[in-house]
């Protein structure tokens, strides 16, 4: 069983049996809580300031990676880091972005980070089979609801996590960030939990893909 849990923004909290992950910590200028963990992995998938702030968030024999491109094994976690980009010019704007792929209790993740343009058959591949996908769909700076939902449609997980959008509390220099309704209308299989934290195991893992809405 692996419990999730938001921070806000783009920071999700993995507790496995024996292992804890942190993806894309961030600081103050997010307006929210700062989130603090122990982690035995931080994962963050690039150097801005509301996705890089992981001093509150590793343990003292903790892993921080960032930007990480490649394979390998940290804490006995095999991480896959798979080079992207913040914008749609090949970084031209923003910079590069790393994708991780992920595997706690014999369930593989997929953190796609501050991804910004749709993804390419080549890297679709390189993503692979995921049971469970954190996916950007704010827009304003990494993509919309739109281009989260053709990368999603590719990928096939049995369960998507949308995160860095517009919610209650954060900065006003994320109101331009689209809201996770944008994302969800129309779509089927929505389920919204009235919590920052939810629970995954392998074995209950849905059939068709299931969108979680956590709150704040």
């Amino acid at each position: 069983m692996v419990e999730i849990i938001w921070h806000g923004h783009a920071c999700f909290e993995l507790r496995g049996e024996n292992v804890t992950v942190v993806t894309d910590p961030f600081g103050g200028m997010v307006g929210l809580p700062i989130p603090k963990a122990e982690a035995d992995l931080v994962l963050c998938s690039h150097g801005h300031g509301d996705h890089d702030h992981h001093k509150p968030v590793k343990a003292k024999d903790g892993v921080v990676e960032k930007e990480f491109v490649g394979e390998k094994t940290f804490k006995g976690i095999p991480v896959k880091g798979i080079a992207t980009f913040h914008d749609e010019e090949k970084g031209g704007k923003r910079g590069t972005n790393s994708i991780y792929v992920f595997m706690i209790d014999g369930i593989s993740f997929c953190h796609v980070g501050d991804l910004g343009h749709d993804l390419s058959s080549e890297e679709i591949k390189q993503i692979g089979e995921i049971d469970v996908i954190f996916i950007p769909v704010g827009g304003f700076f990494t993509i919309g609801p739109d281009v989260a939902t053709s990368i999603v449609s590719k990928l096939n997980p049995k369960v998507v996590f949308p995160m860095h959008y517009k919610a209650p509390g954060m900065a006003s220099i994320f109101d331009a960030l689209s809201t996770v309704d944008d994302y969800i209308s129309g779509k089927e299989n929505i389920k919204t939990i009235g919590a920052s934290s939810t629970t995954i195991t392998k074995e209950d893992l849905p059939k068709e893909t299931t969108t979680i809405v956590l709150s704040l």
